[in-house]
């Protein structure tokens, strides 16, 4: 089968930097699926892997958000069938979906929304697992809670913040305060639903207290390094941080006083580490998928570039690097 990858880390401009080759199809676990992928989405994950990881041996496949077509189960499936429309974030210690046919562990994928087509569908998986767990796992919501409570989202515009503004909207009654700091990114974040918007190139603190607000949740899901004091000085106390970035330094002691609690959130670890709740991925993916389907999530694809290729996955990877990618990019597939 085609796939496409890397024999070394490096800059996208590198001449090889992402190859075009033929490898064997994968073999199935016993609770996996063999899908025929018709859609992959970049998403950050991405460009830092090419950059920094280097494979073991031979080529390293990449891309870990998939809609497609199941052509195989294995022996105890359970969820799904031959010939079903699904989509998915795959697992990070796996190969990739860079390729034209993916294996997939049944309890971290979902029946594809009827209303999106494959390449559309496929911008949603790895960033609405994210929220989905900032929002239910890391501060401990439930459905219909936060009334009163504000949550602040730094870096609204990208492809998680802006599933996380909708769903922060359509399920809990947390008031959304969204960072943002050109018109268009602007534009986007009041468009996913964002009560509030702030310029994150300006004073936080000064902006969120003239909305006479104090935020119970953050969401830092970008540059949180050079905005935690902000953090730290506007969070309300008892107040819950959760990061998704890579920050170099992170001193959390200045917390102690509001008694704060932080998470990390990487929404690999279920799949990683085999967890026991590892199927709730399943089923909140199931749940995104029928809210699209109601019209309560709108898609965060911006960018479709056309088939995937060498040429058209390394224009992604370069404008994902850029730092000012809006949404989501798709590819269709091969």
């Amino acid at each position: 089968m085609k796939a496409i990858g890397y024999t070394q880390a490096g800059p996208i401009d590198a001449a090889e930097s992402l190859i075009e080759f033929e490898t064997e199809q994968p073999t199935l676990g016993p609770r996996d699926l063999l899908v025929e992928v018709r859609g992959i989405s970049v998403n950050p994950v991405d460009v830092k892997v090419r950059a920094n990881v280097s494979p073991e041996q031979g080529h390293k496949i990449i891309g870990y958000d998939a809609a497609g077509v199941v052509r195989q189960i294995g022996s105890e499936v359970i969820n799904f069938q031959v010939g079903e429309e699904v989509f998915y974030a795959g697992d990070i210690t796996r190969p990739g979906t860079n390729s034209e046919l993916h294996a997939v562990d049944e309890r971290i994928v979902a029946k594809k929304p009827q209303s999106l087509g494959f390449a559309e569908a496929a911008g949603l998986p790895l960033t609405s697992v994210t929220a989905w767990e900032m929002l239910f796992d890391a501060f401990g919501l439930k459905e219909g809670e936060g009334e009163g409570e504000t949550l602040l989202v730094i870096g609204g515009a990208g492809g998680v913040g802006s599933i996380l503004i909708q769903l922060a909207k359509q399920l809990t009654g947390l008031s959304v305060i969204a960072t943002a700091s050109r018109p268009e990114t602007i534009d986007w974040v009041k468009k996913m639903g964002a009560d509030h918007v702030i310029n994150h190139r300006e004073s936080l603190v000064d902006q969120v207290k003239a909305l006479e607000l104090e935020p119970r949740y953050v969401a830092a899901l970008t540059n949180t390094d050079d905005h935690f004091g902000a953090i730290l000085e506007l969070i309300k106390p008892r107040g819950h941080v959760a990061v998704i970035d890579d920050p170099q330094v992170l001193d959390i002691k200045p917390g102690k006083m509001k008694a704060l609690s932080f998470s990390w959130e990487f929404m690999f670890t279920r799949s990683m580490f085999q967890t026991e709740d590892i199927d709730k991925q399943h089923q909140l993916l199931s749940r995104v998928s029928s809210l699209i389907d109601k019209a309560k999530l709108v898609s965060t694809v911006t960018n479709n570039l056309g088939k995937l290729s060498v040429d058209t996955l390394k224009q992604a990877h370069t404008h994902q690097e850029s730092g000012r990618a809006i949404g989501k990019q798709v590819l269709e597939g091969f």
